[in-house]
């Protein structure tokens, strides 16, 4: 039995069945976690937690926030995951406790303003404790099995800084660790009387921001990482800081999380990337391993054998102990994505291009197969040429830069393409023309040499930012959807206005209907508007979602249906001759920025604000 989803006017429609995310959100501390069966990884995305299977790869999805997630724990035995979200100034933040084996929510609790900051369960599943964000900073105490609060208390003394990292004791039920700026303290749960009593731990004259906690097996000592780089050595039972390491060679950029092996070692996981091995005896370094971006989790699988390394560049890494090598086995996004494009006439693989980068991927198994950056630069938009032979993007420094598909150098750049950046750009089906836009309105056509470039004709009609380009198929026509309210058919061989329309909206999107008679456009408005082409006269105008703007279409290559996704964060399959919803995709935790269907029918691929690029099996047979 298909889940159905309730539309505004009561009737079901089916849900798309989503195949695979790419994403991951390496910006959340301690965010990846690796299950205590040792068979799945946990990690965020945007308002989604995320369990993918460490076996064979498939993965499976808890919804359930409203906003993004902030933190997650996992108890001991496996049997609850926790997490905790943002929210906005002056809300309460929510605590998902979820069942595991269920896949279910057991709990919701809030409590916390604003945002909560961290997690822990107490060993034997009794309780689970939160720490609310800078605006809240307070810990409370919760009962698992009640789903209740016992008692909460304010983290840190008026005199210290924000709290930041939670760690319960190993043994005990009653004991747990909090520490973040000038504030590091030992509390204790007093269950009769419904209080938890702090012990503030003495550290003399040193002054830390701690930001990870990790207490030894025995529960004799407890570890944190500072952000100077360092890592004091505290006794649990006396309060007493025992020793601080490294004197001489601090870990750069701090030292963002921390795991603690059987054997009593430390793995350090630091800002600049470097995951590092120390002795707990002596502290000197036993290996280390550089990854790429600032190292955020460090995650056992088992007693440590293997273990995972989340980053803030969006990666995931696998690492054995024995041999100390990394694999990179997850990369995604760590910026919006702006667009995604299939080449023409295959849907082996798709092109994405978000801030920082331009990434071309395997659609089957989601693998990133190249990626192309320009340092410092934006790519707002990308193309394939028709032939393959060429990746066309638009950047925000005024330049069209064109790349190779197969080693991603770069073959080509237009210089000062437009005054402003350049926004939405497409190539001829003889591939050897570009037409491009600009942030000032402009739209111009680039006539391509081997190894040279001219500038064929300039057309001004447009006010404001062009956003979206899309060409005929005999060259002889294009249109451009422009955020000035206007959507222009522009005759190519003459290089004139042929029609024009106009609707009260910023248009994000334009297609042609395969037999291009008609346009279709959405923008702002909400409205999803059919045109036509040969009088510019608006035939029909649908509701395209019940909030926020319509940012990403495309039709089917037969014509017969589209896709359509926007700020309401839902991708929905439209047949266009009914003009009907036909199947809606839940998954997104961003606003979607632009959808496409792959020239065979056989997947929908959507891009969303947090970064994620999801994969949707196409529900028609083509």
């Amino acid at each position: 039995m298909e889940n159905k989803i309730m539309s505004g006017d009561a009737q079901e429609v089916p849900q798309l069945e989503l195949e695979a995310v790419v994403g991951f959100n390496g910006r959340v501390f301690s965010g990846l976690r690796v299950h205590p069966d040792r068979e799945h990884l946990i990690y965020p995305l945007g308002s989604t937690v995320i369990l993918k299977s460490l076996t064979n790869g498939k993965q499976q999805f808890l919804h359930g926030h409203t906003n993004n997630v902030s933190c997650v724990a996992v108890s001991k035995s496996g049997r609850y995951i926790a997490s905790g979200q943002v929210t906005f100034m002056g809300f309460r933040a929510d605590i998902i406790i979820w069942d595991f084996p269920q896949r279910t929510i057991h709990a919701r609790l809030q409590l916390h303003k604003v945002k909560v900051e961290d997690l822990a369960f107490s060993p034997n599943d009794k309780y689970l404790v939160s720490l609310g964000g800078q605006d809240d900073d307070s810990i409370v105490v919760w009962n698992i099995e009640k789903k209740e609060a016992i008692c909460g208390s304010p983290a840190s003394a008026q005199s210290a800084g924000h709290c930041l990292a939670l760690r319960f004791s190993n043994k005990s039920d009653d004991v747990f660790v909090s520490a973040g700026n000038g504030t590091l303290r030992v509390w204790e749960l007093d269950l009769p009387n419904r209080k938890i009593r702090p012990t503030e731990c003495q550290t003399g004259q040193l002054k830390r921001v701690v930001k990870c906690v990790v207490i030894a097996e025995d529960d004799d000592f407890f570890y944190c990482g500072t952000s100077s780089g360092d890592v004091l050595k505290v006794n649990l039972r006396t309060k007493l800081l025992n020793s601080c390491w490294p004197v001489k060679q601090k870990f750069s950029k701090g030292v963002n999380s921390l795991s603690m092996l059987k054997t009593g070692d430390i793995l350090v996981g630091s800002g600049d990337g470097m995951c590092t091995l120390s002795s707990g005896s002596n502290f000197k370094t036993l290996r280390k391993v550089q990854l790429e971006g600032g190292v955020t989790s460090v995650a056992l699988r088992g007693e440590g054998h293997q273990f995972f390394v989340g980053t803030d560049a969006a990666q995931i890494y696998r690492c054995n102990y024995m041999d100390f090598k990394e694999e990179l086995i997850a990369t995604s996004h760590n910026s919006a994505v702006k667009g995604v494009v299939f080449p023409f006439a295959t849907s082996e693989l798709f092109a994405t291009c978000s801030q920082d980068d331009i990434r071309v991927w395997h659609s089957e198994t989601s693998k990133e197969l190249l990626r192309i950056t320009v340092p410092n630069m934006a790519c707002n938009a990308v193309d394939f040429m028709r032939d393959g032979k060429s990746i066309i993007s638009a950047w925000n420094d005024g330049k069209i830069r064109i790349f190779t598909p197969e080693s991603g150098t770069l073959s080509g750049i237009i210089h000062n393409a437009h005054s402003m950046s350049v926004t939405a750009i497409a190539g001829t089906r003889d591939c050897r023309r570009i037409v491009s836009g600009g942030g000032e309105g402009q739209v111009r056509v680039w006539q391509i040499f081997p190894g040279s470039h001219q500038l064929v004709d300039t057309m001004k009609e447009h006010k404001a930012t062009i956003t979206c380009i899309r060409v005929k198929s005999d060259d002889k026509e294009c249109v451009t959807a422009s955020s000035d309210g206007a959507c222009i058919v522009w005759d190519l061989v003459r290089f004139v206005r042929y029609k024009m329309v106009l609707a009260n909206t910023l248009f994000r999107a334009v297609c042609y209907h395969p037999e291009e008679y008609q346009i279709i456009t959405s923008g702002t408005d909400r409205k999803i508007t059919y045109w036509e082409v040969y009088d510019g006269s608006a035939i029909r105008e649908l509701e395209g979602s019940l909030s926020g703007s319509v940012n990403g279409m495309h039709i089917s290559p037969e014509g017969k249906h589209f896709v359509t996704g926007g700020d309401e964060k839902l991708v929905k399959v439209w047949g266009y001759t009914e003009g009907e919803v036909t199947h809606v995709g839940i998954g997104h935790s961003g606003s979607i920025t632009s959808v496409s269907i792959c020239p065979n029918n056989k997947y929908i691929i959507s891009t969303s604000a947090d970064g994620a690029v999801l994969r949707w099996k196409y529900p028609h047979a083509s």
